[in-house]
């Protein structure tokens, strides 16, 4: 009798235990898929973060750049007008100009403004080539003349006892070139009477040696003085 008493306590106590283990088996999985889904949730939380960022900053460096891109732009035009036009002082006039935000025209100090151009006399006597390296130099050009209006004008403010180069010469053959490149136009010259008069001289001078000014051709290795031309400065 007593035996079996014993029997039976340890069985209840077994089977306590086994309910027991089962009761608390369940939270475990549990737990795992909770932490797991953290994780995944932090994982997406980041990569948006990251992606808005990247975003961002792509954004910041475009506008950076787009701004860089337009002072550096502006830089090199400033540059260029300063490399183009060697020059200190500017003497403007203001003009009605259909130009946008442009309403003067400026011409440096001690050149003659004409019609959209500037005009300066260089008064020390050169050949042909170094006036037009000279003109060079200040963002210019031996004098161009297309019209009666020009060659009117610049008659005007030269030295009759002078001779002036001019931006016109021959490479070969009387195929006569200015030196703008623009096109040579027979129906608007200015010869002299007799001129031109030698393929050996192939050279244009502007002068005074009748009642009036005129073009002669001459060797251009001989020293004279010149006119250099540049386009106006609008601003």
């Amino acid at each position: 009798m007593f035996s079996e008493n014993i029997y039976i306590n340890t069985n209840f106590k077994n089977k306590f235990d086994s309910s027991d283990l089962n009761a608390d088996s369940p939270p475990a999985p549990q737990k795992k898929t909770t932490t797991h889904e953290s994780c995944h949730r932090f994982s997406k939380v980041l990569l948006t973060s990251f992606t808005v960022y990247f975003l961002l900053l792509t954004t910041l460096f475009s506008v950076a750049l787009i701004t860089l891109f337009k002072k550096y732009s502006q830089l090199l035009d400033e540059k260029a007008i300063i490399k183009e036009l060697n020059y200190t002082e500017l003497e403007c006039t203001k003009q009605n100009l259909f130009l946008k935000d442009k309403v003067w025209s400026c011409c440096p100090k001690d050149w003659k403004p004409f019609s959209s151009h500037c005009y300066f006399t260089v008064t020390d006597s050169a050949s042909w080539e170094e006036s037009e390296e000279k003109c060079s130099s200040m963002g210019a050009h031996l004098m161009v003349i297309h019209s009666q209006e020009e060659q009117d004008f610049i008659s005007k403010i030269l030295d009759p006892k002078a001779a002036y180069y001019i931006g016109l010469s021959d490479p070969g053959h009387r195929q006569w070139r200015w030196v703008d490149q623009t096109p040579y136009n027979e129906s608007a010259t200015f010869w002299h009477p007799g001129e031109p008069s030698s393929d050996n001289e192939q050279c244009v001078i502007v002068s005074h040696p009748y009642s009036s000014w005129g073009w002669n051709d001459v060797p251009c290795s001989g020293k004279q003085k010149s006119v250099c031309q540049m386009n106006e400065i609008y601003l």
